[in-house]
């Protein structure tokens, strides 16, 4: 199992990075290990300062795929949650400046939390999900599956072009504007349609 992440796929959150907004889908991955599943804390890393979070909605694989046709990419998913791609924001930085590839800011363990799955059929409009993050109950990102630059099927079939889709998969399909820091003793809540999915404490 892999977790394919989505980089930039909402333009706000592209600029508030002063990153460019990108004409194909930007893409990154996760090890198995940088998951997080049930009521477990997020344990902040020794390594970093300044370590963001960013929610976003993810897609489960559910069947084995590469090179998938955009009109059939509908058929490699059924179901739908959130994550968060923590960040390490400092490390980051200093590896871009030092044009280094930057796994190491992303991929750490525990660096990705992901809710329980809700079937497709259950949202009443795919390209209209809403969901939100807050932070000490104060919500600090709030997007929508319609404000994506890339939607679910052009991920998909793009990504199929490099790298085979495996059952059991996680594609994190992009966080929109807001992302920000959090620090030890905060506590942190992901919402898909006003239904609380994560509810993380930082330790």
């Amino acid at each position: 199992m892999k977790i394919i992440c989505i980089g930039r796929n909402y333009i706000e959150h592209a600029h508030e990075l002063n990153n460019p907004v990108p004409s194909q889908p930007v893409f990154f991955m996760k090890p198995e290990t940088a998951l997080i599943r049930g009521r477990l804390p997020f344990f902040y890393p020794d390594f970093s300062r300044d370590v963001h979070y960013e929610v976003e909605l993810v897609l489960k694989i559910n069947k084995l795929g590469k090179h998938i046709q955009e009109k059939f990419a509908h058929t490699y998913y059924e179901h739908i949650g959130i994550g968060i791609d923590f960040t390490a924001r400092d490390v980051q930085t200093i590896c871009k400046q030092k044009g280094l590839p930057w796994e190491i800011a992303k991929a750490f363990d525990g660096s990705a939390p992901v809710s329980t799955f809700i079937h497709k059929e259950e949202f009443k409009d795919l390209y209209d999900i809403n969901f939100a993050l807050s932070k000490n109950d104060t919500v600090v990102q709030k997007g929508n599956s319609g404000m994506m630059i890339f939607n679910f099927e052009k991920i998909i079939s793009y990504v199929s072009q490099f790298v085979t889709l495996k059952i059991g998969d996680l594609i994190f399909t992009g966080t929109p504007a807001g992302v920000g820091p959090v620090v030890s003793g905060d506590t942190l809540k992901a919402t898909l349609e006003d239904q609380i999915m994560i509810h993380l404490p930082v330790k």
